[in-house]
């Protein structure tokens, strides 16, 4: 016989009613399903912009689920704490979840699940945030892939599920359990005037997500080889934003690109790689948990990099005030939008860690509080990845030089024109945005001087290759 009882669907980074096995999952079941978010210490301890992205991306999940005659309940407190209150109010029979690969969520879900099914609670966990669990890519002696070009060998040819439809039909309880308030829970706040500046830039939910994936393979994805490199040009899905949150799928991106490789476009192969990438990071990360947190490369520990975030060039380089306008341009752009364009991120995390010599764990944290795309994974992998501390990871001779990245990405100087106001007698519309962004004890105008260099590109280069020529690598 069918349990009637009712299921608590626990959202977390799944923000979609579709292609989500725990919400079908949960609707088979036979009974009421009561959707929750819990704001616990891991959402707590979110960025500024990522938070702020949470709350819009929680209000629109809220309103999808009030089109179906759901709801979405909000509560806050201890994940354990506030689950078994809920079954205790509700009378709830099981709760359904998708997976997370981050070392604090696991913990914390482990302890979720260890309690719940020793109270007799069907706890049960779901694949999807990724195509491919972590644990079932092995090396042919069984150990975990380091290097990334292996690891797309190993899974390009394995079957992705199938993305599935969102349920036709959500069963509501007869009486639903109180919620808190999403906007007394203010998680958006500490972005002050920046969010009227973002939020035009933001693309919201999962309906917006499917219609950039759309968009993308009906008229970018052929050149995508090409044009995903020039950051002036519109070549990339950007997708980033909702796959952060769970708003789309990688298998339903997966899909996507398959089709349109079969229809001979071709940028799609490499559109699959770049899904891989995000795959390679979240292996990593369940492998090796401290990829978030320390250098992957041990032999770096010893690396004199500088760790104090005072300092007065590496407050130039938060502010896009270094004098190397393309670092500049993309810091400012993250500003903005809330994203930074992907040759972007490789120039100003070299800058940091190779020419001003100051650790990835600044840059990324720096990341993890102005980015909207924030994703625990990939953000880790891509500063050790520049700086060379990480697996796979740009040798650490190799020093992007940021004048000329623009030779080669940005001739026409489009990039630095839409970003960078100083010195231009009329500068668009982007560029000013961002002095209504920043925070106004920047003290910065568009009719200031553009700074000269802090550290020149063929100065820094050397320094950082001095200071490795006395390492043993």
């Amino acid at each position: 016989m069918a349990d009637t009882r009712p299921t608590l669907l626990w959202h977390r980074r799944d923000l979609r009613l579709s292609d989500h096995p725990a919400l079908e999952a949960a609707a088979r079941r036979g009974g009421p399903v009561i959707p929750v978010f819990i704001r616990d210490r891991l959402v707590g301890g979110l960025g500024t912009a990522p938070a702020w992205r949470l709350e819009l991306g929680l209000e629109h999940l809220g309103q999808s689920y009030a089109e179906k005659g759901s709801r979405l309940i909000l509560r806050a407190g201890h994940a354990l704490s506030v689950l078994q209150d809920l079954i205790e109010e509700t009378g709830a029979g099981a709760v359904h979840w998708m997976r997370a690969y981050d070392a604090e969520s696991v913990e914390r879900d482990r302890e979720v699940k260890s309690a719940l099914k020793d109270q007799g609670v069907a706890a049960e966990s779901f694949a999807g945030h990724v195509m491919f669990e972590p644990w079932s890519v092995e090396t042919k002696t069984g150990g975990f892939y380091k290097v990334y070009t292996p690891f797309w060998r190993a899974v390009r040819d394995r079957d992705v599920p199938e993305p599935i439809a969102t349920p036709g039909r959500i069963p509501a309880p007869e009486s639903w359990p109180a919620s808190d308030s999403l906007r007394d829970w203010a998680l958006g706040a500490g972005m002050d005037r920046g969010a009227a500046v973002v939020r035009p830039y933001v693309r919201l939910g999962e309906g917006a997500a499917q219609s950039r994936l759309g968009a993308f393979t009906a008229n970018l994805i052929g050149d995508y080889d090409t044009t995903r490199d020039l950051p002036a040009e519109d070549g990339t899905s950007n997708l980033s934003e909702n796959l952060a949150l769970g708003e789309i799928t990688p298998a339903q991106c997966w899909a996507a690109g398959r089709r349109a490789q079969e229809d001979g476009k071709a940028g799609a192969g490499t559109f699959l790689q770049e899904l891989v990438w995000r795959e390679f990071a979240y292996h990593l990360l369940w492998h090796t948990p401290q990829l978030d947190s320390g250098n992957w490369r041990r032999e770096w520990d010893a690396f004199p990099w500088n760790e104090d975030e005072r300092r007065s060039e590496v407050i130039a380089w938060k502010r896009g005030r270094t004098g190397m306008a393309f670092v500049d341009a993309a810091m400012r752009e993250m500003y903005v939008t809330g994203r930074m364009h992907n040759r972007g991120r490789m120039i100003v995390a070299s800058y940091l860690c190779k020419h001003l010599m100051s650790h990835w764990r600044i840059g990324k944290a720096w990341f993890e509080d102005c980015l909207i795309d924030w994703d625990p994974a990939s953000n880790a992998l891509g500063w050790q990845w520049s700086a060379g501390s990480g697996p796979d990871a740009t040798p650490y001779f190799r020093v992007f030089n940021p004048e000329t990245q623009v030779d080669r990405f940005d001739k026409q100087r489009r990039y630095l024109r839409r970003w960078i106001a100083e010195g231009q007698q009329d500068p668009p519309a982007e560029a000013l945005s961002y002095f209504d962004a920043i925070p106004r004890s920047w003290k910065m105008a568009p009719g200031d001087a553009y700074p000269e260099p802090i550290v020149g590109a063929k100065e820094g280069r050397e320094r950082a290759l001095k200071a490795y020529e006395n390492r043993d690598f």
